[in-house]
């Protein structure tokens, strides 16, 4: 398991539980359920790219295929793709479904990080 990658990482039924739920004990990690023939899902992808890039070694983006990991999916009750997935302490701490923007899918994340986010560089002093 890679947790310093700048790209989402491909998870397999194989894979799911190193990549996924013990890496998620160390930071967060968002899953991605997708399918190739899904149009938002390309959609999205650019976003997660560059969250992946954004967030190295803060966070994993994972993502994991419907169609070659339908046992996945049913496991966690995926009806709609995309599904978003937040885990952490190997449980899922948020549920996003459809196209989400970068803003939340941050949010989201850093409501699940085990360090405070430095919000100092994302807010402009008043003083």
């Amino acid at each position: 398991m890679n947790s310093i990658s700048s790209h989402p990482l491909s998870v397999s039924n194989a894979s799911f539980a190193a990549d996924v739920l013990d890496a998620s004990q160390h930071q967060p990690v968002l899953v991605d359920f997708w399918a190739s023939w899904c149009g938002p899902c390309k959609a999205i992808a650019p976003s997660l790219n560059e969250i992946a890039a954004e967030r190295a070694g803060r966070a994993v983006i994972a993502k994991v295929d419907v169609d070659a990991h339908p046992e996945l999916a049913a496991r966690y009750g995926i009806r709609s793709i995309p599904t978003l997935l937040v885990f952490r302490d190997r449980e899922v701490v948020a549920t996003m479904v459809g196209i989400q923007p970068k803003s939340e899918i941050f949010k989201r994340l850093d409501a699940a990080s085990p360090e405070p986010v430095d919000r100092a560089s994302q807010t402009v002093a008043t003083a």
